[in-house]
């Protein structure tokens, strides 16, 4: 059943629609930036030479940026896997200054990494809610695709 045509449409017509609403246009733009901001903090926030954290937050900082774009995935389950991926990049975030090797748990990269990783977080988690569809609008879909047969 999961392969059917009319399943796998209605899933890209639900990310579609999900994907051109204003609130998940705005996600996806705030989670680019933070995604930005977050690979190049260690030189805005003045942290740039505790190597092992910049690499980090530029490699996670980029990864996540790319993600949130949402450019690309418009399949549904792209799109959610994405948003979920994007969550672990802002958990990881939250919890690097303590687990990446060195000591670079200075006051700038905590403060630094757990205020852009719960943003990143709360973003992702957003961006996964926007692409559930609720319960009715789905039954109406499968209704309406049923009378195109």
């Amino acid at each position: 059943m999961e392969t059917h045509p009319d399943i796998i449409a209605m899933r890209h017509e639900t990310a579609e629609r999900a994907a051109a609403t204003p609130q998940s246009q705005a996600i996806e733009a705030m989670g680019f930036l933070t995604g930005l901001y977050l690979a190049a903090s260690p030189w805005i926030a003045g942290f740039n030479n505790l190597s092992t954290i910049t690499v980090n937050n530029l490699i996670v900082g980029i990864a996540y940026a790319l993600l949130m774009s949402g450019g690309f995935g418009r399949a549904y389950e792209r799109t959610h896997s994405m948003a979920w991926a994007a969550a672990g990049l802002g958990a990881w975030t939250i919890v690097a200054p303590w687990v990446v090797a060195g000591d670079v748990s200075t006051t700038r990269t905590i403060v630094n990494n757990i205020i852009v990783g719960v943003v990143a977080l709360l973003l992702a988690v957003a961006a996964s809610a926007m692409t559930r569809q609720p319960h009715s609008d789905r039954s109406e879909s499968m209704r309406h695709s049923a009378g195109r047969r």
